[in-house]
């Protein structure tokens, strides 16, 4: 077939149609010649040679072509593995700016780039087409009715996130029509968008959605896929799977309404977002994409001997954050969700692997000065997940200004309290009251810390309490895979039960956990599911588990339910006080002419916490006092910001404890509001004043408001 072909524009890169044409721009810097491929709806190709070469881009534009027409690129030049380079024409690969991928990459030995029979494996050249095996790129019509749609900017300190999956929330939903559930329509339906309303999240956070590799062939050979979606391969198109449309040009404009649905219901959309590696995996992995674009330009090679790759990632390879071109990609790819898709922020995987400019983590790397400067991203919520798997990878509190991130040790410190693991109550408060200790010191606020107990990464809320022991022998690798230190108790009896004294215990230690979640400083982020009492059934490492151990569960029993409840009620609560969610630290100052600070701790006798104390690892009880009369920020209009106030008392030893009210609290009344041996809110709980002591069961937290 003739398909004529104009010089076209190196810029923008991928494909672009103007309404009378396509123009197509790949960026290879090694490359010798590239060749775009055309397909047709019976899958017949025809190669056209890019001969117009600007800046190291390949490009040009093809009259008449316009959306829906599914393409791919061979590049040709050398294969020298030991240089660095793995060119092979006889891949097709996916163009990294494609808007919209056609179905599923397939399993075989045509999609590497060497031959498996060969005894020097990855240095022998495959001669194998594996066109039918690779999905084609779409060129899409990029035109949307936005109508007011805009980013929600939801400030910090008033965001709650759920970071769930876009195929496990809705696939089981029953009130979502069955060719809608696990896909992007499926979570703009208004079931799904009432249910999140309901529980008074802000924001959710997807779990990967830019397309992956599902299949990947260790998984294959188990009979598993790829579930949760770490294994990006396309930057630019949402994940095929996730779509229920079958027409590949609508992808875009799924997850566009998908969007605009979560945004008119009042929710942001968070992407986790995976710029640290690619599904391509280390030397011996598939030539999918990028690997046979340029390999020695868009991956981080070992500097003595180029055939392998430096990982961070623990997935095989890194991408090279340290060429301008990959910095480009990774930039475009972010500016492109935010402009063009309209979401409001992303939180990135190993976000440490980003600033490795050689070898060491370096905050001040120029990734982080990029998007510093840039006026788009610098404007949206940025989350690092502060760790990779290199050495010094472990990065929590340094990363810079803008930034939030998970923090790891508030989830660590905040298990191993109510699991009653000996440690001290000063790592406790710091972890309580946002981390000053992390984020004071570079200008940041407590928003940056989110706080969490649980993500999608190891047991969820249900089996943090119910398991010693990981149980992933369903992945099919002996047990041996995810962590094995989860600061986890099992209440006495390991996995299920149907004993009522365990069984309360547990439920019991979910509240004191969400509790203490919810009204800690900084941003709580909720473990879709755990408000249900979802469980894998010990499996902590649930990657490959596309089933129903991983999709929610809306089957509730009555335990659920309550536990349900008592999760909306707590996530109201937390809006409606801001001394649950301060924009600045607190100091601990006397407020003037009343001798009350804004904060204060006390043991269960009512004295001021000794320093020898705050040190004790055996101590496991602490009392604290939030002035809701003391909070120091104005209000949008410049109101003064007034609350009630609080007396927290957390018991986390084997007995009951008796609390005394500190004397200056004394003259006040103070009402129970939550305690969490009940499995509600207590709308007329007792009161408390004078010196009347306050009794706070074992393994238990009780909050009390002043009347």
């Amino acid at each position: 077939m003739y398909v004529p072909v104009w010089p076209g524009e190196a810029y923008p890169l991928g494909s672009h149609w103007d309404g009378k044409g396509t123009n197509f721009a790949l960026y290879s810097e090694n490359a010798t010649g590239v060749e775009l491929c055309l397909f047709d709806g019976k899958n017949r190709e025809t190669r056209i040679l890019l001969t117009e070469v600007n800046n190291y881009i390949w490009h040009g534009y093809l009259p008449g072509i316009g959306p829906g027409q599914r393409y791919g690129f061979r590049v040709h030049g050398p294969f020298a593995p030991e240089q660095g380079h793995r060119f092979n024409p006889n891949k097709l690969v996916i163009d990294p700016y494609a808007k919209a991928v056609d179905g599923e990459i397939g399993y075989g030995e045509e999609i590497f780039g060497y031959r498996w029979d060969d005894p020097d494996q990855d240095l022998a050249f495959s001669e194998l087409d594996d066109a039918y095996l690779v999905p084609k790129a779409i060129v899409v019509d990029e035109t949307f009715n936005w109508g007011e749609d805009k980013l929600l900017r939801i400030p910090e300190h008033e965001t709650v996130i759920y970071e769930t999956h876009v195929k496990g929330f809705t696939k089981l939903h029953p009130y979502v029509p069955e060719l809608l559930q696990g896909t992007y329509a499926g979570l703009a339906h208004p079931a799904a968008i009432a249910y999140l309303q309901s529980l008074g999240i802000t924001s959710v956070e997807l779990m990967p959605v830019h397309h992956f590799l599902s299949q990947p062939g260790h998984l294959v050979d188990k009979g598993l896929r790829n579930y949760w979606g770490y294994d990006s391969i396309c930057y630019f198109a949402p994940y095929a799977g996730y779509c229920a449309t079958k027409n590949p040009e609508q992808q875009v404009r799924e997850f566009k309404r998908m969007v605009k649905a979560l945004h008119a219901g009042g929710i942001e959309v968070i992407l986790d977002v995976v710029y640290n590696h690619t599904g391509e995996g280390n030397h011996l992995g598939p030539t999918l994409s990028l690997r046979g674009i340029d390999n020695a330009t868009y991956y981080r090679l070992v500097d003595d001997d180029l055939r392998y790759y430096m990982d961070f990632t623990g997935c095989g390879n890194s991408l090279n954050v340290s060429h301008p071109q990959v910095l480009k990609l990774i930039m475009d790819s972010l500016r492109y969700w935010v402009l063009q898709m309209h979401v409001d922020g992303f939180r990135f995987d190993l976000a440490s692997a980003l600033a490795r400019e050689l070898y060491e983590v370096d905050s001040l790397a120029a990734f982080f000065d990029i998007i510093h400067q840039d006026p788009v991203l610098s404007d949206v919520k940025l989350i690092a997940e502060p760790w990779d798997v290199g050495e010094g990878g472990y990065q929590v509190g340094k990363f810079p200004l803008l930034w939030s991130e998970w923090n790891g040790r508030y989830r660590d410190t905040v298990r191993d309290f109510w699991r009653g693991e000996d440690s001290s109550l000063a790592e406790f408060a710091f972890c309580f009251t946002g981390s000053s200790d992390l984020y004071e010191n570079n200008g940041r606020r407590p928003s940056a810390s989110i706080n969490f107990i649980t993500a999608h990464d190891g047991f969820t809320l249900n089996d943090l309490v119910s398991y010693n022991e990981k149980h992933n022998e369903a992945n099919g690798e002996d047990n041996r895979d995810g962590e094995s230190h989860n600061r986890s108790w099992n209440c006495g009896v390991e996995g299920e039960t149907d004993k009522p004294k365990v069984l309360r215990l547990r439920n019991r230690q979910k509240r004191n956990f969400l509790v203490t979640l919810m009204l800690s400083q900084g941003v709580p982020m909720l473990l879709s599911g755990d408000e249900l009492g979802r469980t894998q059934k010990g499996n902590n490492n649930a990657y490959c588990q596309d089933n129903e151990l991983s999709w929610l569960n809306w089957d509730l029993q009555e335990e659920n339910e309550a536990l349900l409840d008592f999760t909306r009620q707590l996530i109201y609560f937390r809006r409606q006080h801001p001394v649950f969610r301060r924009r600045k630290w607190f100091q601990g100052r006397a407020i003037h002419g009343s001798g009350v600070s804004d904060i204060s701790w006390f043991n269960p006798n009512g004295s001021e916490m000794t320093e020898e104390q705050w040190n004790m690892g055996f101590a496991k009880a602490i009392g604290i006092f939030l002035n809701g009369e003391a909070i120091p920020t104005r209000g949008k209009q410049g109101e003064r910001v007034m609350d009630d106030s609080f007396l927290l008392l957390f018991n986390a030893h084997y007995e009951l404890i008796e609390f005394m009210i500190p004397l200056g609290l004394r003259q006040w009344e103070w009402s129970v509001i939550i305690n969490t041996t009940k499995s509600h809110f207590l709308k007329r709980g007792k009161m408390y004043r004078d010196e009347l002591s306050i009794p706070v069961e074992q393994r238990s937290l009780v909050v009390l408001q002043k009347r």
